[in-house]
């Protein structure tokens, strides 16, 4: 089965990934933050390196469902290949970062690739405000994510609002992030597993 958590940056999709293949026994595929070669360049000049990031999302993401395709187990998956398409660089796009020639490329190989892959089973989605997005970002204190401006955050938490709304591909968890504190609050844990277990009796 795969399960995938969707949320803007600093939403909490990592730290849930972890405790909820600890808690289940899934296998966990995280996004690939650390050996991204585009990343800081990314933070320092947006327009330069937009078009080389997202292909490189897409090309990561897209890798990722191939291996959960051939997997036996539960995989949980830390951010889809849908939100890069449909948030990311539409935003990027907009904002004037990414020209219209290298965002129609990109939309291309992005719908010959979703032609070829199976939504999750089940999409959990991690609602965050601003400030908690924020307040997580400066917590965790990655040097290329201090240029982050709070325009850019707000963009996107509107773009996910947009594209929950419109979501039919699989059954979907909307879990506010602003209310739980997961890594140090076992209760909050708890009640959000209790709605996944509850979801995940409604697929079988």
């Amino acid at each position: 089965m795969h399960i995938a958590i969707a949320g803007n940056i600093g939403s909490g999709k990592t730290t849930l990934a972890g405790l909820l293949a600890k808690h289940y026994g899934w296998v966990a595929h995280y996004e690939d933050v650390d050996d991204n070669p585009y990343l800081n360049d990314f933070y320092e000049d947006m327009q330069r390196w937009s078009f080389n990031l997202q292909i490189y999302f897409l090309n990561s993401r897209f890798r990722q469902i191939l291996e959960i395709k051939k997997s036996e187990k539960t995989i949980v998956q830390d951010r889809t290949i849908y939100e890069d398409a449909y948030i990311f660089a539409p935003n990027l796009h907009a904002m004037g970062l990414m020209s219209t020639r290298d965002f129609d490329n990109y939309s291309m190989l992005f719908e010959i690739m979703s032609s070829l892959v199976k939504p999750p089973d089940l999409l959990l989605y991690l609602r965050a405000s601003v400030p908690t997005l924020v307040n997580q970002i400066q917590k965790r204190g990655r040097e290329y994510e201090s240029s982050i401006r709070i325009d850019y955050l707000k963009r996107l938490n509107e773009r996910y609002e947009a594209w929950m709304a419109s979501y039919t591909l699989g059954k979907v968890l909307i879990i506010e992030a602003d209310h739980y504190n997961f890594p140090n609050n076992n209760d909050h844990l708890s009640e959000v597993i209790d709605k996944i277990n509850a979801e995940l009796h409604g697929l079988f």
